[in-house]
């Protein structure tokens, strides 16, 4: 029953210490809960007849991994699942990657788990396990008379897209996300001047066909059908947001060619105030070979030329004066040598001072997501994440929160591939003020289907900074940063997202037939 669902740790504890009172045998059982089944029950069976008072914690959605499309049902409803069995006292959902903090924090006098992990070698299961033994606890193990799997269950299933679509529709009920707010949103975003700081890139397609293997040696031999280039890297989150409406200026490091100067009348064209630096000796430019709809071969040309202290002074002053006034400044960090830790240094107080938004983002192996302290939004892979911390093994949720804590970042968009995003922020403001607890929130892909991935990262990051600029909450931002991203790679190579093609794709989200853009989620 719904009475049984506790919502705060406070009030749990006051429950705990209630138990005490009454000399009552406090039980404790965590975990995913992911599709409630025979052996769940039987378990939670067991785990009741151990004492008086059985709480079960239940892992959030950020902290579950196990695999794409994990968890299937939502963490409040799996909560109430749990809340209406007759055995079970109270349901709490468990922010943190373990139970080991809820743990130390209960001291209960049993705790529960099932035969499997009698001699797991997890190390988190050993920090429960030893958090227990600490305080005076005993760890018990039911039996494995009543054996199911949730996840071999979740595995049957041969459609499980229902479940998003579900998950999708939670998601923009609980968050204010009707077509109405989102247009309203769209109109908001129209109009703000932002600043766009980062490295320029020329993303290059060879279209070809292939004619077999070369003769000289086992290579594909490839008949060229085709060249197009895009603008890439900062260049194309600028192109995004003034697509979108915002007054926008781009400091970047160009080249003194003609390339260069094409570079930038064609942003102008766009309403994109262009300023930097010419120091490089050629634009970076990135060709990929695609053959049909696969990229066979991508080829990287240009190095990564930091700016020296004279030009370090001089795009730093070129910052200050371009957001004066502005309401977000995004740094989009390729790793090419613009946005240098001596530059950070120089313009992060002032701006952090005066700007209400900044955020960044990065990519390749150039750069550190870690060298970005302090901006109210980072939006990296989870990739990259993993990459940057070194934890390949950990839960997402405690893998965002170390990322947060060591940066003194507000919040985060951690991009999933196929299976979407996790928006996570601390529900206080810092890490501090919230004890150390993370909000996190799950977006399924709004996208069913891509044409090309390229640049979706860089849709989400213009757009849901230019949301949080316009006053909308992180959930909102990452919705519509979500949206656009789906609707970038339904296309070849960067193309601007304009607000049209945004509301066209939440309209089709919601079944309306003003546009329905192929590939979105319907």
């Amino acid at each position: 029953m719904a009475s049984r669902k506790v919502h705060s740790l406070d009030s749990l504890l006051e429950l705990r210490a209630l138990a005490r009172e009454r000399g009552q045998t406090f039980v404790h059982c965590h975990g995913c809960f992911d599709v409630v089944h025979p052996g769940h029950i039987h378990h939670l069976q067991h785990a009741r007849s151990r004492g008086d008072f059985l709480l079960v914690s239940v892992s959030s959605d950020a902290n579950v991994s196990k695999g794409v499309s994990r968890p299937l049902i939502p963490d409040d409803l799996r909560c109430d699942s749990l809340a209406a069995l007759e055995c079970v006292d109270a349901v709490l959902l468990n922010d943190f990657p373990t139970a080991a903090e809820l743990l130390s924090a209960v001291k209960p006098d049993v705790y529960v788990k099932g035969r499997e992990y009698e001699a797991s070698a997890d190390p988190r299961f050993l920090l429960e396990r030893d958090t227990v033994v600490a305080h005076g606890g005993e760890v018990f193990y039911t039996g494995g008379d009543v054996v199911y799997s949730s996840t071999a269950l979740i595995g049957a299933l041969r459609d499980t897209g229902a479940f998003n679509t579900e998950k999708v529709n939670r998601f923009t009920r609980d968050n204010d996300l009707s077509p109405s707010a989102v247009e309203a949103l769209l109109h908001r975003m129209s109009g703000q001047k932002i600043v766009v700081v980062g490295d320029t890139i020329i993303d290059r397609y060879h279209f070809c066909e292939a004619t077999g293997v070369a003769g000289e040696g086992p290579m594909m031999a490839l008949h060229a059908i085709a060249k197009r280039d895009f603008d890439g890297g900062a260049a194309i989150v600028a192109r995004h947001a003034a697509a979108l409406g915002a007054d926008v200026t781009l400091i970047t490091a160009t080249a003194d060619d003609t390339e260069s100067a094409q570079l930038a009348m064609r942003l102008r064209n766009e309403g994109v105030r262009v300023t930097g630096t010419d120091h490089r000796k050629q634009l970076i430019t990135k060709t990929r070979f695609v053959v049909d709809d696969q990229k066979v071969l991508k080829v990287d040309d240009g190095p990564a030329m930091p700016l020296d202290a004279k030009r370090e002074k001089l795009v730093a002053e070129q910052i200050l004066s371009a957001a004066q006034g502005a309401a977000c400044v995004i740094f989009a960090d390729f790793g090419y040598g613009l946005i240098t830790p001596g530059l950070l240094d120089r313009v992060m107080p002032r701006l952090r001072a005066a700007v209400p938004v900044l955020a960044a983002d990065v990519s390749g192996k150039q750069t550190n997501l870690l060298k970005f302290r302090g901006v109210d939004l980072l939006c990296p892979t989870e990739r990259e994440l993993r990459e940057t911390l070194g934890d390949f093994a950990g839960g997402i949720g405690a893998v965002v929160s170390r990322l947060l804590r060591e940066t003194d970042v507000k919040s985060a968009l951690i991009t999933l591939g196929k299976q979407g995003l996790v928006a996570c922020d601390w529900p206080a403001g810092s890490w501090q003020a919230s004890g150390g607890r993370l909000n996190t929130h799950y977006l399924p892909s709004l996208a069913d289907r891509a044409i090309d991935p390229l640049g979706a990262g860089d849709a989400l990051l213009a757009t849901a900074s230019l949301a949080l600029a316009a006053g909308a909450t992180l959930q909102q931002a990452a919705f519509v940063g979500s949206l656009a991203a789906a609707v970038e790679i339904q296309n070849v190579g960067n193309v601007p997202v304009t607000a049209d093609a945004l509301l066209d794709a939440m309209l089709a989200l919601n079944g309306s037939s003003r546009a329905v853009p192929p590939g979105m989620v319907a």
